[in-house]
């Protein structure tokens, strides 16, 4: 695991790094506070930082479990390693029989965190307690004409130039996506450019990603397939709706595919609504 780096506000994550084994390398984890237990599985292109504001709320009166997928934040990055989401999906797991033992899981999903925690929730049904969903999918966008064209427009030389050597995901994507990108701050911003400084690293693992959006639909698809497996979970749904990555429709479709969802829309909020109106998306988190 990486030891911790100068570059991190030890104010803003102040809690004491563990990591464990998966297959390929360690992931770095924060485990804090007592009672039930809730999960926090971020996407990309960030790291676990992006939950510090609802760590330090749910902290207080519950166990908060928060990984970095292989490769991210101050997780492992081998060079050998499988950085698609099929492959972070089964490290997850591993990670969960270790970390999470049999307790029942309050489950919090972002972005590509849905697709890698959603097929241990799949599996294991029985172990959620409640399942919220932020600004996240489950199924391919074979079918989506605007996820599909924005996917292929990143999955060729450009996007592998943009994303090498731009280091497009962090610097154009990220700020592009917030609701206000004034709150997307310099020293936040720092926090997440610091864990990708080379174009080896962005490539591998950012790039590898972004091309995901349609080289796994496969997966995506039999994760859908399945989805009848959440049916009875209590399941929330909070949306920042300025998100320009994943627009209403995406909600939409998981307001049509779970219609007993408690669903919350912040209004002025992009694809990061726990960091852009934290207090709202904790006041969702009515766990």
């Amino acid at each position: 695991m990486t030891p911790t780096p100068a570059w991190l506000d030890r104010e803003q994550w102040p809690w004491p790094a563990r990591s464990c084994a998966v297959p390929s390398g360690r992931l770095h984890y924060i485990d804090v506070g007592e009672g039930p237990l809730v999960v926090l599985v971020h996407g990309t292109p960030t790291w676990g930082f992006e939950w510090r504001h609802v760590i330090a709320a749910l902290s207080r009166t519950h166990r908060v479990v928060v990984p970095d997928h292989l490769g991210f934040g101050l997780s492992d990055r081998p060079a050998d390693a499988d950085y698609r989401p099929e492959a972070h999906a089964g490290r997850f797991a591993a990670f969960m029989a270790q970390v999470a033992g049999a307790d029942p899981v309050s489950l919090v999903v972002h972005d590509f965190g849905g697709p890698i925690a959603l097929p241990w929730a799949l599996a294991h049904p029985e172990r959620l307690r409640a399942l919220t969903v932020i600004n996240s999918w489950l199924w391919s966008f074979e079918d989506d004409p605007v996820m599909r064209r924005r996917a292929a427009m990143i999955d060729g030389a450009l996007g592998r130039l943009l994303y090498r050597h731009a280091n497009a995901s962090l610097r154009l994507i990220m700020p592009s996506a917030y609701g206000d990108r004034r709150r997307l701050t310099r020293a936040i911003h720092q926090q997440y450019l610091a864990v990708f400084p080379d174009a080896d690293g962005r490539e591998r693992v950012l790039f590898t990603l972004a091309r995901a959006l349609r080289g796994s639909g496969t997966f995506y698809a039999d994760l859908w397939a399945r989805r009848s497996r959440l049916a009875g979970i209590p399941l929330s749904i909070v949306w920042g709706m300025r998100d320009s990555a994943f627009g209403p429709a995406i909600l939409e479709r998981w307001c049509a595919a779970f219609p007993d969802a408690a669903v919350t829309r912040i209004a002025d909020a992009g694809h990061w609504p726990h960091e852009e109106r934290p207090d709202e998306v904790i006041a969702a988190l009515r766990y």
